[in-house]
């Protein structure tokens, strides 16, 4: 690779270029470090996605006020996935081969995380992925700071059968990856605790006609609805559970998706006495969390503003990468990725830490009813985090593990 004087201007003040895509080697190579921003600013899943990309670009910020990463300031190049898995794949290989940066923060769905994927590991990159997910993943490109099923339905699932009372299970969703193996968890679950699912039922992303599959969840016989639908079809979905007359007190929705943003969007009426499992919710009272409440709500100039988990995992992460740029010998991906085990940080959630073997992070599971407010009242809590096991639904435990530094042990899958 050969370097006129004033390409090695652009490139950096001082720094030698780290072929192939020219990551600065040591902390004196420049003023700035650019990051990608990868998420929806438009499309059927904006409406989630806007909120991660203002969480990142606060992150950032306060970073910057303070005096940046490792003495240099964070520049976010920002891209938008447009709600599409392909448009995401393009945006992810402009930012890595044409912008060069170490780093990506992107992604809501698992669809768009699996299209950007080999985007990452083909050319060794680091991806930081915000948002609760199925699990069922092991790589080495990847920071998972969402939570896996053990800190989402190990407790939930159990919760519902032996606090609700309620063991017919009707599972819905939207039609990718995601909601069909969050599914599968479930049903392991339900069967392990003394339940029964009588129906798996799913409709595409995006979709807003819920007529039929109301009416069917209303003859099926069941007696709670786990929903794992995605996006503005939560709105849908809520709103014509409603119009059909069913209430939550009888026949309640417990969710692994619904989370305020998407309650503020429908109406808190169409909520009122559902249920859902997160590690975050904007009722937690402790300062910390207050405060980032106060904080996200003027950064985004909105004082009716509402956080929710994966916004708040789309913030700390950038946080989690800050440490890990400032104790890396380089920054590079593969140094950022080797300095970001094993980093906690006291987040608005709890306290969180990157598993150094998954590079997933401990979580506190919690759960919460939604109120007439559009605020949830947490009403079961874990003490502290717990492991993250992204292959539970597997047989994975914490004195079993099957993703480590070293890879998947493909020899332990229980398909």
């Amino acid at each position: 690779m050969s370097l006129n004087r004033r390409n090695f201007l652009k490139t950096g003040a001082a720094g030698a270029v780290a072929a192939p895509y020219g990551f600065m080697r040591t902390a004196q190579a420049a003023s700035t470090i650019k990051v990608g921003v990868l998420f929806s600013l438009t499309g059927g899943l904006s409406i989630i996605e806007k909120s991660l990309h203002d969480a990142t670009l606060m992150a950032i910020s306060e970073i910057n006020a303070k005096g940046g990463a490792k003495g240099m300031m964070i520049e976010a190049v920002v891209e938008d996935g447009a709600s599409d898995p392909k448009t995401y794949n393009e945006k992810a290989s402009k930012l890595v081969i044409q912008d060069r940066v170490p780093t990506v923060f992107g992604s809501y769905t698992s669809a768009s995380r699996k299209a950007v994927l080999p985007v990452f590991e083909k050319r060794h990159n680091l991806y930081f992925y915000p948002t609760y997910y199925e699990g069922f993943e092991c790589s080495k490109n990847v920071v998972y700071t969402g939570a896996v099923p053990n800190q989402q339905l190990s407790n939930f699932i159990p919760w519902i059968i032996k606090t609700l009372g309620k063991k017919k299970f009707f599972i819905v969703g939207s039609n990718y990856i995601y909601p069909r193996e969050m599914a599968k968890v479930s049903k392991i679950l339900i069967e392990k605790n003394g339940g029964e699912w009588i129906a798996d039922e799913y409709l595409e992303l995006g979709h807003s006609e819920w007529g039929s599959m109301v009416n069917k969840i209303k003859t099926s016989g069941c007696d709670v609805v786990l929903s794992n639908v995605v996006g503005d079809s939560v709105v849908a979905f809520y709103r014509e559970f409603k119009n059909q007359g069913l209430t939550h007190d009888k026949l309640p929705i417990c969710a692994t998706v619904t989370s305020e943003i998407e309650i503020a969007a429908m109406g808190a009426e169409y909520a009122v006495g559902s249920f859902t499992s997160f590690p975050y919710f904007q009722a937690i009272d402790t300062d910390i969390n207050k405060a980032f409440i106060e904080r996200y709500r003027a950064f985004v100039k909105d004082p009716k503003a509402v956080t929710h988990h994966a916004l708040e995992s789309s913030y700390f992460q950038v946080f989690l990468w800050k440490q890990a740029v400032e104790k890396a010998s380089a920054i590079t991906p593969d140094a950022i990725r080797d300095a970001v085990k094993g980093q906690e940080f006291a987040a608005p959630n709890g306290h969180v830490k990157i598993e150094p073997e998954n590079l997933h992070t401990y979580l506190t599971p919690r759960i919460a009813q939604w109120l007439p407010d559009g605020q949830g009242k947490i009403i079961d809590a874990y003490p502290q985090p717990i492991k993250p096991l992204p292959y539970v639904a597997y047989g994975e435990t914490d004195s079993n593990p099957f993703c480590t530094a070293k890879g998947l042990d493909t020899a332990k899958l229980k398909i």
